[in-house]
């Protein structure tokens, strides 16, 4: 398995408890997950679909292609999710 950075931005509008189950989901399609940082509500460096800021997430994870191209199509779908990106690490 290979080691990825996960982090997307979760909509400001989106209810706590909803956000926890939302974050929960894109980390559940990765087998491992190694950390997950959440840095919380921050201001976008430019406007996102009408949204001036955003909750923003990194995840640390060891995943296969399969898992990050389920990650990437669920990020796609979801309306609270604003902006994705997966890279992989360094090694």
């Amino acid at each position: 398995m290979t080691k990825y950075e996960a982090m997307y931005i979760i909509q400001p509008n989106c209810e706590e408890e909803k956000r926890k189950g939302l974050i929960e989901q894109l980390n559940g399609i990765f087998s491992t997950v190694t950390e997950v940082d959440e840095w919380g509500m921050r201001e976008l460096a430019y406007e996102i679909l009408k949204h001036t800021s955003g909750y923003y997430v990194l995840a640390r994870v060891e995943a296969t292609s399969e898992e990050v191209e389920e990650f990437e199509r669920v990020c796609r779908i979801r309306e609270d999710v604003i902006r994705f990106m997966i890279v992989r690490e360094a090694e």
